[in-house]
């Protein structure tokens, strides 16, 4: 009885939706990419998944920024509030 799909060969879009430890060769979703300045035109090496804002060496622009956060539900977005009150805890009041 033959396999309903070929394992050796895998469709590309599916190997692609796979998480990373269970594809058939494992490699990570992230990498490292040159970015080159507008302005100056030094080139910097950027984390495709960087959790901070990239400024250039040369001429202070900011070259890539990392997305906003997105509200945990939409009752919080539409009130602008965050569900987290104190996130660091040196800045929690004690009472």
């Amino acid at each position: 009885m033959p396999l309903a799909q070929d394992l050796l060969h895998p469709d590309p879009q599916h190997e692609r939706q796979r998480h990373k430890l269970k594809r058939l060769v494992q490699h990570p979703n992230s990498y490292f990419m040159d970015v080159k300045c507008p302005g100056c035109y030094k080139i910097t090496t950027v984390f495709s998944h960087a959790q901070s804002v990239v400024v250039c060496i040369g001429c202070n622009t900011v070259l890539c920024q990392p997305p906003a956060a997105r509200p945990d539900s939409l009752r919080d977005a539409r009130s602008g509030r965050s569900s987290t009150k104190h996130t660091k805890p040196w800045e929690w009041t004690s009472q």
